[in-house]
């Protein structure tokens, strides 16, 4: 969960690979010293170092780990009941699961093996600056599938939805804060199908994990044009190609 004006430097950085970052650490695993790391720009072809380089920036600050800088967040657990299709996290019955900080690439990791898909909550401009492609594969391998904006940068929107993950907005007026979302809930898209259609109203239900409360909300898809539902009903640009190449 982030603020206004997050960049895809933010999402991705290309700079100095942190030795205490899951990069950092990777690299030391395989016997690479320090001196020899380099940067996350001069690897964007290795996934291993990009994905777990995502949300990495020593600038970043994670509304879900307050008082931190860098590629941290706070561990929820996973959701006990629920059928949404993105739930962020937390945990709505059962025995509470203690929450921890941790770097966000392990987070994401135990989120997949739990089998929980993941969003992104921002402010304004999610995405500006300059294109950068692993901002949105890095984000897709960490297993996010949505992302609920004010508003998205073009091009980042764009490369979203050709990785598979849906951009959302809110409604003209609505935020996070204006809807009492911490972030600790599970979201519902309750109206998302086979049958979207481009700048489709979707209808959102959070839960929050302690109390139980549900909020409800209408978001817009950000999924513009027919090409670009193919797009995203196939998982991406590279499963549509694969797609057309087996018909």
């Amino acid at each position: 969960m982030v603020a206004d004006s997050v960049t895809t430097d933010h999402i991705s950085p290309a700079g100095d690979i942190a030795e205490k970052s899951p990069a950092g650490e990777y690299l030391k695993s395989l016997g690479v010293v320090k001196a020899d790391f380099n940067s996350y720009g001069s690897r964007r072809g290795n996934d291993r170092i990009m994905t777990r380089g995502t949300f990495a920036n020593v600038r970043l600050r994670n509304l879900l780990a307050p008082g931190t800088e860098g590629g941290v967040t706070t561990y929820l657990g996973s959701p006990s009941c629920g059928t949404g299709v993105s739930p962020v996290s937390g945990n709505t019955g059962g025995t509470p699961v203690p929450q921890q900080q941790m770097p966000i690439y392990d987070a994401a990791l135990k989120y997949k093996a739990a089998g929980t898909p993941t969003i992104v909550l921002a402010g304004k401009d999610y995405g500006m600056g300059s294109s950068r492609d692993w901002a949105a594969k890095g984000v897709m391998l960490l297993g996010v599938k949505a992302a609920i904006a004010i508003s998205f940068e073009r091009i980042h929107r764009s490369n979203l939805i050709g990785m598979g993950v849906l951009p959302c907005v809110f409604k003209d007026g609505q935020t996070r804060e204006s809807l009492g979302l911490i972030g600790h809930e599970v979201f519902d898209f309750v109206d998302l199908n086979d049958s979207l259609k481009p700048q489709q109203n979707l209808k959102v239900v959070a839960t929050h994990p302690d109390s139980g409360k549900k909020t409800e909300f209408t978001v817009r898809c950000r999924v513009d044009t027919p090409v670009e539902i193919e797009y995203y009903r196939n998982g991406g640009v590279l499963q549509t190609v694969l797609r057309k190449m087996v018909r």
